[in-house]
């Protein structure tokens, strides 16, 4: 690899950063149901914590266009620890819509750490892309182990419930800002994203960055709703411990960021829309077992088959996309992919409780099968596309 080190940098500070979604999808919703004025807006700090990142991912990547990333990756570290000092404040004092207020800051703040795949991207040469995207994924599966783990170890270090374990997740966002600052930015990266930039229609009128966007969109929608939900419905509603539930959280994000060591391999076999199919069959295989049957393992195999579809379908449109855009059209073309899935990823985790509470668990999964479809018939359409030109 041209620049392997920023890659190995960069999956340390996958883990240590992603380590906050983890935290907070297990505890936010939790301390939600007991600071909330109704049940319904159990989720709403989830909800806002992913809306914080989705708003942020904007003007984040524009001020990375000009300002590069690492200032971008250290500024948004910072700000994902002003995040946390706000939820210890709401916590002490009890009060939710500050709480709410503090999960958006670290959702804004881990905006930038979305990023990382695209940096350790652009550090390689691009037959290296598929396989430095998928080594930073992989310190996704420490963060699978650490955000939960030091959510429960903290619940009681402190005199108020769950503070220590704020106070843990600053100590984690503090080493993350540390190893950041011997990232290197490749000045190649800054070299090309000057020049000429076709005009969006251009761009947009390629199916293959809607395959790209879609999948990715899809893989966050799916995996966003039914994550967010699956704590409050084990937990309350079908009486499964707070340990069992943060096991069943766990093994999902590991087995979101598992796969990342066999993907490029895949990949060599059967392509980018090859691995998008087998994601697809995973999410319904795993919205199949969780139909109906709500023991320990239903919620296990459920919750590991949605971890596998998400890492294929968006690894398969980070991979997909480069084909869709020019090094000067980057910066833009990937902050219009980011905002969409995570803005999507917002409301999938701000309506799962809206959507549990008032339709219960069946209908929350049902929904789902519109967005796969959508998600087959593009890949399709391009495909159909794509021979009739070869044809021609």
């Amino acid at each position: 690899m041209k620049n392997g080190k920023n890659v190995w940098l960069l999956m340390v500070c996958q883990a240590l950063t992603m380590s906050i979604p983890s935290f907070m999808v297990f505890l936010a919703s939790i301390i939600g149901q007991t600071l909330a004025p109704d049940p319904g807006y159990a989720t709403l700090p989830v909800g806002a914590f992913l809306l914080g990142s989705a708003l942020g991912t904007l003007p984040v990547i524009l001020a990375m266009r000009r300002w590069g990333r690492k200032a971008i990756f250290i500024m948004c570290s910072l700000i994902a620890g002003i995040g946390g000092l706000l939820a210890i404040a709401a916590l002490m004092k009890s009060h939710f819509p500050l709480f709410v207020a503090a999960g958006m800051v670290l959702g804004f703040g881990l905006a930038a750490g979305q990023q990382y795949r695209f940096a350790a991207m652009e550090s390689v040469d691009a037959p290296d892309m598929p396989k430095a995207a998928s080594r930073v994924l992989i310190g996704g599966i420490i963060a699978a182990f650490l955000g939960p783990e030091i959510a429960i170890r903290g619940e009681s270090l402190l005199g108020t419930p769950y503070v220590g374990s704020f106070a843990l997740l600053l100590v984690v966002i503090a080493m993350a800002t540390l190893v950041l600052l011997f990232f290197v930015e490749p000045q190649s990266a800054n070299q090309s994203a000057q020049g000429e930039a076709r005009p969006w229609g251009n761009i947009l009128s390629q199916p293959v960055i809607w395959v790209a966007v879609l999948s990715g969109l899809t893989a966050f929608a799916v995996m966003s709703t039914v994550m967010t939900a699956t704590p409050l419905h084990m937990h309350f509603e079908n009486g499964h411990s707070l340990v069992d539930t943060k096991w069943v959280i766990q093994s999902h994000i590991v087995a979101m960021f598992l796969p990342s060591l066999v993907v490029p391999m895949i990949v060599s076999r059967i392509g980018e829309v090859g691995l998008i199919g087998l994601g697809v069959g995973a999410f319904v295989a795993s919205l199949a077992v969780i139909f109906s049957d709500y023991e320990f393992i239903n919620y296990w195999l459920s919750l590991v088959l949605l971890g596998l579809g998400w890492n294929f379908l968006f690894i398969g449109g980070t991979t997909l996309l480069p084909q869709g855009y020019r090094d000067s059209e980057r910066f833009k073309v990937q902050a219009f992919n980011d905002f969409t899935i995570f803005g999507v990823q917002s409301t999938g985790a701000l309506m799962a409780g809206w959507l549990l509470a008032r339709f219960g668990w069946q209908y929350l999964l049902l929904g789902m099968l519109p967005i796969l479809a959508m998600l087959v018939l593009t890949v399709v359409y391009w495909r159909t596309a794509r021979a009739s030109v070869v044809s021609a």
